[in-house]
């Protein structure tokens, strides 16, 4: 059934008048009249009997009139439901503790009038995620996202570039350095649980081993962060590597150490993915913070071959 039509018919039986129902809408009174004829035949019914002085409802016209303006209620709030906008943003941030959470969160503090969900999509890798983007089931995500591989319909932007740091137990022989070398890793053991094969994290920490020649390995179950801090502070060989604006918090008996990397420094490059040209204001204003906000990246960064430079 003919939208326009029903909207049409509702303003004649608000008016009485083609000619006003004409005005009302901005179009003919000839358009008006083709309108209804349509509908007419459509529904093989006649809705208006035609007088000297204007049109009424006939019976049939009368029983549709309710029926055609909750119809066209509900035309308005879906259109008002999806208008940019209208709902939250929602933003895969991959993982609470991790820099994009923490970087959206800043953005929410500076703008707490957002509207604004996050999401993590942790278990899905970037092809997953991208596909997730496109077909609007969210509006962005944060991945390190090979330029060659940013399909039709999608916006990559590298926004947050987050500086790796060492983390390790005080009995490690690195705990107490101010800094290392990648190259200084080299015969240590980094574990990283919940590595996945395919994704795209799994994919940069094999980067990053075939660069410098590292042991970065997930081995064993994962059975989440407070468990890998526990295994750190009991070790005096175990290493992880974390993001330099990570949030991770672990008892004061730990006594772990972030020691940070250098010469060069691993940056992991997170890219802001959204669908081009999405025009929602939250997300204009989010893009715009973090271009704002954006950490320097430092001048002797390492990132992998494939990543946009």
């Amino acid at each position: 059934m003919d939208v326009e039509a029903l909207r049409t018919f509702v303003a004649i039986a608000g008016s009485g008048q083609f000619q006003a129902a004409a005005d009302q809408l901005g179009i003919s009174q000839q358009a008006v009249s083709k309108r209804i004829a349509a509908l007419e035949r459509h529904l093989k019914v006649t809705l208006l009997v035609r007088g000297p002085r204007g049109s009424r409802l006939s019976l049939d016209g009368q029983v549709l009139l309710p029926h055609a303006k909750q119809a066209l209620a509900a035309i308005e709030q879906a259109e008002r439901a999806v208008r940019p906008g209208s709902r939250p943003l929602r933003v895969d941030v991959l993982h609470r503790r991790i820099a994009p959470a923490q970087a959206v969160y800043r953005f929410y503090r500076a703008h707490p009038e957002a509207s604004l969900d996050t999401v993590t999509l942790g278990a899905e890798n970037a092809t997953q995620a991208v596909q997730a983007v496109l077909e609007g089931a969210i509006d962005a995500s944060f991945r390190a996202l090979p330029v060659d591989q940013v399909p039709a319909g999608i916006s990559a932007e590298r926004l947050l570039d987050a500086p790796l740091e060492l983390l390790v137990g005080p009995g490690h022989p690195l705990a107490d350095a101010p800094w290392v070398r990648p190259a200084d890793l080299v015969g240590h053991r980094i574990w990283i649980p919940g590595i996945r094969p395919g994704t795209e994290w799994a994919a940069f920490y094999q980067a990053l081993s075939d660069d410098f020649g590292l042991s970065v390995d997930a081995l064993g179950p994962h059975f989440g962060d407070e468990a890998l801090m526990d295994a750190l502070a009991d070790s005096a060989s175990l290493a992880t590597l974390v993001g330099s604006g990570d949030r991770y918090l672990w008892p004061q008996a730990h006594d772990l150490r972030r020691v940070p990397l250098r010469a060069p420094t691993p940056v992991y490059p997170h890219a802001l993915v959204t669908r081009t040209g999405d025009q929602h204001p939250v997300l204009t204003a989010l893009r715009d913070h973090l271009r704002g906000a954006r950490p320097r990246t430092p001048d002797d960064a390492w990132v992998p071959d494939w990543a946009d430079r």
